[in-house]
């Protein structure tokens, strides 16, 4: 089974590129997932929240696992977002995934049910049990409502197959929990851009990106500093990125990313309803802050 070091530190949760007539654009995206690879990225999640996943279906999600691994091949980590809020819909996905021969899968905290923690133990470990695979935890509380504590993510470290969690709660306190008393190998990915360098202090992996779709060369060159014990140009890079962090979330996630993407040169698409092009003026703001910085992905 893959452990932690083989999946990387820096993963980028990679958009889902769509035709102009909204069917999935495979093509494009075996092409992003290998240009995220040559442009610093150690993995990719397909299929998670920045990939659109509530509008992409279980059959869209299962032909992207397959076409992106085929690419990818032993080049980096396919990491498949089979989470859910049903248990059994998640397991099933699970299990299908695996067939698909994806390196490992992120399972999102169930939303809109707001399930107790005891609840949330028996679904990841219900998942867990049902697959061979590296199971990555993802906590959004943001999007989920419900937080996956600290308490929780500890009691589920202990099986064997529950190698991680993303974690985008934003919560030092709780994620130092985490990092202190979950089984020693297990680890915490950032899921926040602006939360990897602090959290790495604390003790965390790495980070499962946003940003890595444009700039991945500079946020691993900053993870490799960190890790390098050369603290204060890691800190550099992490202030020099702090606006591009902040401004790619300046209306939901991936709106702004896909529209960086399609002015760059890649065209990444559209969007399936209810997300929106972006408005004129956030369009402004991600405009005049891409031209502030260099971008890795080649065009």
């Amino acid at each position: 089974m893959k452990r932690p070091e083989d999946l990387g530190r820096l993963i980028t949760a990679m958009v889902t590129p769509f035709a102009k007539d909204g069917t999935v654009d495979y093509e494009q995206a075996k092409k992003l997932a290998l240009a995220l690879l040559s442009s610093g990225s150690d993995g990719l999640v397909v299929v998670g929240t920045t990939g659109e996943s509530p509008t992409v279906t279980w059959e869209e999600e299962h032909r992207l696992f397959q076409e992106i691994k085929s690419v990818v091949g032993e080049s980096g980590a396919v990491i498949a977002g089979t989470g859910a809020n049903s248990t059994e819909e998640a397991r099933e996905n699970t299990v299908k995934a695996e067939k698909w021969g994806v390196d490992a899968c992120l399972l999102v905290v169930p939303y809109y049910n707001k399930p107790t923690q005891e609840g949330l133990f028996r679904h990841f470990k219900t998942i867990a049990e049902s697959t061979s695979l590296p199971c990555i935890l993802y906590n959004v509380p943001s999007r989920t409502v419900t937080n996956l504590a600290a308490e929780t993510v500890i009691r589920l470290s202990a099986l064997p197959n529950i190698i991680g969690v993303k974690e985008a709660s934003g919560n030092m306190e709780q994620i130092a929990q985490i990092i202190h008393g979950a089984r020693e190998g297990f680890a915490v990915w950032s899921g926040n851009d602006s939360d990897t360098l602090p959290m790495m202090a604390l003790g965390a992996y790495g980070v499962i990106s946003v940003a890595s779709h444009l700039v991945g060369r500079q946020i691993k060159d900053m993870i490799e500093l960190f890790v390098a014990r050369d603290m204060s140009q890691a800190a550099a890079i992490h202030r020099h990125l702090l606006p591009l962090f902040r401004d790619l979330f300046v209306v939901s996630n991936p709106i702004p990313v896909k529209f960086a993407l399609n002015h760059l040169g890649f065209r990444a698409g559209g969007y399936r309803l209810p997300l929106t092009e972006l408005d004129p003026k956030s369009a402004e703001v991600v405009l005049s802050t891409l031209s502030k910085y260099k971008i890795d992905l080649p065009i």
